[in-house]
């Protein structure tokens, strides 16, 4: 779970941000700005990072309401093992994925993610899982986000190839999963992945 801290400064920067946008009277504004810049401020020092990293935080095209980002992630599941992507960034793994595109159906973001990191057509089958990344173990992050698990089937048996944004693309057991990039995805997000393959679950995890 997320630090309380961190949780009530997001909140509070997402309440100062939605004032900002339809306060109409300029005390306010100026009320708004000053909660906004402490917020940013306090996010800054509980993340460790610049507060350049925390200007224009939250997604702006949601009619002056903050709200989460969305990640998306794809289990592609083939002989008893997880298709995995090495991210250049961190140099960890994860399975394919990354911001939804706006324009596109979630199905067609995470279809087009799979294809561009690791060379395979998928079609998106079931939604597995749809978690608040604040609610669970992954590391502590100023961001809020919304992260979609999707199980898909592949369109044919072609090998993994890396693409643009990643350095190798393979299938692991679940007893050989590697190191992984845990911004991206947990332990838990994998097993959850098998399970819902195995047992072909119809509920979607959730929260």
């Amino acid at each position: 779970m997320e630090d309380t801290w961190l949780t009530r400064a997001k909140r509070l920067l997402a309440l100062a941000e939605t004032g900002q946008h339809f306060t109409k009277d300029p005390f306010d504004r100026e009320r708004f700005d000053e909660i906004a810049e402490m917020a940013q401020a306090m996010l800054a020092d509980l993340g460790n990072v610049p507060i350049s990293q925390i200007t224009g935080l939250f997604p702006t095209h949601a009619g002056g309401y903050a709200t989460p980002s969305i990640d998306i992630r794809g289990a592609v599941i083939r002989d008893g093992r997880i298709l995995l992507v090495r991210e250049h960034s961190d140099g960890n793994w994860a399975m394919p994925g990354g911001f939804a595109d706006i324009g596109s159906s979630p199905a067609e973001n995470i279809e087009r993610e799979v294809l561009e990191e690791a060379g395979l057509q998928v079609r998106a089958r079931q939604l597995y899982a749809l978690r608040h990344k604040a609610r669970h173990p992954y590391p502590p992050d100023t961001r809020d986000f919304y992260k979609l698990f999707f199980l898909c089937d592949e369109v044919g048996s072609d090998a993994p190839k890396p693409g643009a944004e990643t350095s190798e693309a393979a299938f692991f057991a679940p007893d050989a999963i590697p190191e992984l990039s845990l911004t991206r995805n947990i332990h838990a997000d994998i097993l959850a992945a098998f399970r819902a393959f195995a047992q072909d679950q119809s509920a979607t995890l959730f929260d």
